[in-house]
């Protein structure tokens, strides 16, 4: 079956890995298919609250910590039809070991700090790991840090490599409060909110009389 010419090219969200002192793209991992839904809440970073100073409750402290939440679906079956050599031979395990790598230091990093702790370095900086984007549509390419990720295998070849998988991701936007306003992390966050005040600018203005009022009294 052919596409109909003028349908429009359908967009895939994914997460892009950058260095995060120079930047470079390190990899770009699309998802197959899109997820119905995409999640977000906000915690407000009041400075007020129940028991604060009453002058304070009108101050923000930052912006809100935003958090997402996706549930994708991967699938090799389309490919094991036509008989893909990487599907047929190891089904989804590339797929899935590009996603899981993004919550795991290298193994040249564990093997650094090893080889630190047995010469008897008394501190050992933590490992740091590419700076993750999450990417859904040119309005959001967010800095995040993965919080929450699971796999779920469904279905199986006869060599017990996957071909079905459900993938949940949960993810914690980074902001200049995270990052400062000099990361390109920090940077990116600035071009998000932005944005996000632009888009508020075309939303329309309701009147009062739409919330059946005339007026503050």
């Amino acid at each position: 079956m052919t596409t109909f010419p003028g349908s429009p090219k359908l967009l895939k969200g994914g997460i892009v890995l950058i260095d995060p002192q120079t930047a470079a793209v390190k990899r770009i991992i699309a998802l197959q298919y899109n997820p119905d839904t995409l999640n977000r809440t906000f915690q407000i970073k009041g400075v007020g609250g129940e028991t604060g100073d009453r002058s304070e409750a009108l101050r923000l402290k930052g912006p809100p910590v935003e958090t997402l939440k996706v549930d994708a679906e991967i699938d090799a079956t389309d490919q094991l039809e036509l008989a893909d050599g990487q599907a047929t031979q190891v089904g989804l395990h590339p797929q899935l070991a590009a996603l899981e790598l993004i919550v795991y230091p290298t193994s040249d990093q564990l093997s650094s700090n090893n080889l630190l702790a047995q010469a008897g370095t008394l501190e050992i900086v933590a490992m740091e790991a590419p700076l993750s984007l999450f990417i859904w549509s040119r309005n959001r390419i967010l800095p995040v840090r993965l919080t929450e990720f699971s796999i779920t295998e469904e279905a199986f070849d006869v060599n017990l490599n996957p071909i079905r998988a459900k993938v949940s991701l949960g993810m914690r936007v980074l902001s200049v409060d995270d990052l400062t306003f000099d990361h390109k992390g920090g940077n990116l966050f600035m071009t998000y909110l932005r944005g996000k005040e632009q888009l508020a600018t075309q939303s329309p203005n309701s009147v009062f009389g739409t919330l059946g009022i005339g007026g503050i009294p």
